[in-house]
């Protein structure tokens, strides 16, 4: 099990407290109108699973219920750190 600091709680909490929602900092398309249905699929559903450092974003659902942004190490399930949504990481593959 792990123990996640939530950044808006301000104290670490069980794992199961938590919901992981996928990766961080994706973009979304400029003009979702003037995408074709194969960027739209892209966005939508392709998203990169790299072995090592992963940026995701979690919400802490049985607790204060917001976003935020964790930076783990897939392969050790490490938490490096946990930032706010529109922070940048300052863990950062190299």
């Amino acid at each position: 099990m792990l123990l996640i600091y939530c950044p808006h709680c301000g104290e670490f909490r069980e794992e199961e407290e938590f919901s992981p929602k996928g990766q961080a900092h994706i973009a979304r398309p400029a003009d979702p109108d003037g995408c074709s249905d194969e960027e739209w699929g892209k966005y939508m559903y392709f998203r990169s699973n790299p072995r090592g450092l992963h940026h995701e974003m979690w919400v802490h659902s049985a607790g204060c219920r917001k976003f935020f942004n964790m930076t783990r190490d897939t392969q050790t399930y490490e938490i490096k750190e946990v930032y706010k949504i529109g922070e940048q990481p300052s863990v950062v593959a190299e």
